[in-house]
C-alpha cells in the first residue's frame, strides 16, 4: 500500500531517513518496521513560526517497495534526412535541440560566443579590466544567461510543459537529484557549466552539429519562408526551418529581423536596480533568530506590491549569493546576480525593478518598435557614465536613497569591479526613483529591517526580460508571418528563466515537428 502524506521535521532531523520514517509512522499511526520505503516528492522550507521547519510532501509504502522507473531519455542517433536550426544555445535553443533529436529531426546549432569553458576566460577579463567581449559576456556563450548567472529552476508556468521532465534532463546530465524535489530548486554557476558541456556532448553524439563564434548576420527568406542564414557575413546554411531562442540581449536580432521586414513588438519589461543586504541580516529576518541554524539553507525572499497601476517587485534572488556584471556591449553597466551551489556568500542581492510600459518611452514614440529598447540602453549607458566609464557599478546606501542625500560610504560589496558612490535618487528617471522609494517602506513593514544601514542599491538590473516580443501562433509556434520560423524563450518575449526558456525551447521543436509533417 501506498500513502502520501506530508510531514514536518525540524532542520537537525530533516534529512535523517530514519527520522522521515518515525515522523510518518506516526502521522500514519503504524509502527515505523511496517514502513518498507519512503520517496520524498516534495522538500519546502515553512519559516511562518519562531522554529522553521521542513514540510515534506512524501510517498510512504507499507509492506511493499515502490517500482523503480527510469526516467532517462535514449537519445538516439538522428537517422532522417530533416533538419533544423537552431540559433542560440542557452535554454531554449538546448531543449530545442534535444526535443528535435527525440523527433528524428537534425540541430544545427549557431551559437555566437564560445564554448563555455573558453567563455570562463572572457569572464575573468571583464571582472578584472572591465572589457566587454560582446559575443562573450554573462549572457552570450555556450549554455546562455544561466550558465554562469546562477541556474535557479523556480518557475510558475506549470500549464506550459512538462517540468518533471524538465528537470529530469538536467539530472541525467550531471545535475544533483535534489531539483527533483526541492520547492525552489538551484544548480549553482560552479556545477551548470559540467551539465551544459554533457548537454553539448549528446547533441553531438546524436548526429547534432554546433557551430561556436557564429554569429547570425541574415535570414535566408524566400516567398515568406525561411531556408536559412548567413554566418558572420561568409558562409550561408540551409535547413528546413529554423528556431530562434537567441535570448533577450541580442539587441542584434532584434535589428535584423527589423531590416528583413519581418514583423516584432514593443513589450512591457521591468527596470530597476540591484539590491543587496549581508545574507546573516537577511537570515535574522527569515528565520526569526539571531543564532543561525546550519542545517537551513540561506535565507531567501520574495516581495512583491503594486503602486498605482504599476507593478514593484524583488526579482532573481540570490542568497549567499553575488552581483555581477552583464553587460554585453561596451559602454554600458547591466549587473545581474548568481550563486554557487553552497550559498556561501556573505551577501545576499536581489533585483529590485519597476515594471516599465509605454507611457514611459514616449520620448521614443517614433521609434517603434524600439521604444523600450532605446530606453533600456539609455538607463545602461547612464549607469556606465555615472560609473567613470567602467564596469564598476553606480551605488547608493538604501538609506540615503530614502532620505534622497548621499554622503558618499558605501559598505562592502561582493561585486568585484567594484561600486561607485551616486545619488541614484538624482540620476535615475523618476519613475523609477519614486515607485522603487515607496516600495521600500512597503518591503520594510513586511520584512523588518529591511531597508538597514548596510543596504545598498546597485545599478542597473535592467535585463529581467526582453523589451521587445516576436509574434507568433499559439497553436503552432510558428511566427505569424514568416513560414518555418519558431521564435523561442525569452528572446522571443515568451519565457522568464531557465525552466521556462527550456519548455518553450522543446514546444517550439514540437512545433517544427508538426510543420515538418504537413
Amino acid at each position: 500500500m501506498r500513502k502520501e502524506i506530508e510531514i514536518s521535521l525540524i532542520p537537525s532531523k530533516a534529512f535523517s531517513y530514519d527520522a522521515q520514517v518515525v515522523e510518518a509512522a506516526s502521522k500514519l499511526n503504524i509502527h515505523p518496521a511496517e514502513i518498507t520505503a519512503l520517496v520524498i516528492n516534495r522538500r519546502s522550507i515553512d519559516a511562518r513560526k519562531r522554529q522553521p521547519v521542513y514540510s515534506l510532501l512524501v510517498d510512504v509504502f507499507i509492506n511493499e517497495k515502490p517500482h523503480a522507473e527510469s526516467k532517462e531519455i535514449d537519445y538516439k542517433p538522428v537517422s532522417g534526412n530533416k533538419k533544423v536550426i537552431v540559433v542560440g544555445f542557452g535554454p531554449a535553443g538546448m531543449y530545442a535541440a534535444l526535443r528535435l533529436i527525440e523527433l528524428n529531426i537534425k540541430p544545427i546549432v549557431i551559437e555566437r560566443g564560445k564554448d563555455v569553458q573558453a567563455r570562463r576566460r572572457d569572464l575573468k577579463t571583464l571582472l578584472q579590466s572591465h572589457e566587454v567581449n560582446p559575443d562573450s559576456n554573462y549572457c552570450f556563450g555556450e549554455g546562455g544567461a544561466g550558465t554562469y548567472s546562477d541556474g535557479k529552476l523556480y518557475t510558475r508556468s506549470t500549464k506550459r510543459g512538462d517540468i518533471k521532465k524538465t528537470l529530469n534532463i538536467l539530472v541525467q546530465h550531471g545535475a544533483a537529484d535534489d531539483i527533483l524535489i526541492d520547492s525552489h530548486p538551484h544548480i549553482g554557476s560552479n556545477k551548470l557549466p559540467k551539465i551544459v558541456q554533457s548537454i553539448r556532448e549528446t547533441v553531438l553524439r546524436c548526429g547534432g552539429e554546433i557551430n561556436f563564434n557564429s554569429k547570425v548576420t541574415d535570414f535566408i527568406i524566400e516567398n515568406d519562408t525561411i531556408t536559412g542564414v548567413r554566418v558572420n557575413d561568409e558562409n550561408e546554411i540551409f535547413a528546413d526551418s529554423l528556431i530562434l531562442a537567441a535570448g533577450h540581449s541580442a539587441r542584434d536580432i532584434y535589428y535584423l529581423l527589423h531590416k528583413k521586414n519581418i514583423l516584432i513588438e514593443p513589450k512591457p519589461f521591468a527596470m530597476g536596480v540591484r539590491i543587496e543586504h549581508p545574507q546573516k541580516l537577511i537570515n535574522e529576518i527569515q528565520y526569526h533568530s539571531k543564532a543561525f541554524d546550519k542545517n537551513l539553507p540561506a535565507a531567501s525572499y520574495s516581495l512583491a506590491c503594486n503602486i498605482g497601476e504599476r507593478g514593484v517587485y524583488s526579482f532573481c534572488m540570490c542568497p549567499g549569493g553575488i552581483i555581477v556584471p552583464a553587460a554585453t556591449a561596451p559602454g554600458e553597466v547591466v549587473v545581474n546576480g548568481m550563486s554557487v551551489s553552497r550559498r556561501d556568500s556573505p551577501f545576499a542581492n536581489s533585483g529590485f525593478v519597476v515594471t516599465v510600459g509605454e507611457n514611459d518611452w514616449q520620448k521614443y514614440s517614433n521609434a517603434y518598435p524600439f521604444q523600450g529598447l532605446l530606453l533600456q540602453q539609455e538607463v545602461e549607458q547612464l549607469a556606465f557614465e555615472l560609473a567613470g566609464k567602467t564596469q564598476k557599478a553606480p551605488a547608493q546606501l538604501v538609506s540615503d536613497f530614502i532620505k534622497g542625500k548621499t554622503n558618499g560610504t558605501l559598505p562592502a560589496t561582493s561585486y568585484i569591479p567594484g561600486l561607485t558612490s551616486v545619488p541614484l535618487h538624482e540620476k535615475l528617471p523618476n519613475f523609477i526613483t519614486k515607485n522603487l522609494r515607496e516600495a521600500l517602506f512597503i518591503f520594510d513593514r513586511k520584512m523588518r529591517g529591511y531597508n538597514s544601514a548596510e543596504a545598498v542599491l546597485v545599478g542597473m538590473e535592467s535585463r529581467t526580460s526582453s523589451p521587445v516580443r516576436i509574434p507568433r501562433d499559439r497553436e503552432s509556434f510558428m511566427h505569424t508571418q514568416i513560414k518555418g520560423l519558431f521564435p523561442a524563450g525569452e528572446g522571443a518575449g515568451y519565457a522568464g528563466g531557465i525552466v521556462s526558456a527550456a519548455i518553450d525551447g522543446e514546444n517550439c521543436a514540437n512545433g517544427v515537428g508538426e510543420f515538418l509533417r504537413k
